[in-house]
């Protein structure tokens, strides 16, 4: 499984991208993408179940399952 993230809600703040371990999401058109192909949801990486990203992120629904 793997994240993506909403572009229409993403503000582009860059939070989400050095938080990463993966290095799975980066800038695109204006906003940031996961690739979905690296995206492990931080699976053995932090605080279980709690992909790293939504917890950088400062907008509700931003980043939601793929």
């Amino acid at each position: 499984m793997a994240l993506k993230i909403v572009k229409d809600v993403c503000t582009a703040c860059g939070d989400c991208e050095p938080v990463c371990p993966t290095q799975s999401i980066m800038p695109f058109k204006g906003v940031y993408k996961i690739d979905a192909s690296t995206c492990s949801e931080c699976e053995g990486d932090g605080e279980p179940g709690v992909p790293q990203c939504m917890e950088a992120c400062m907008e509700d629904d931003c980043i939601v399952p793929a």
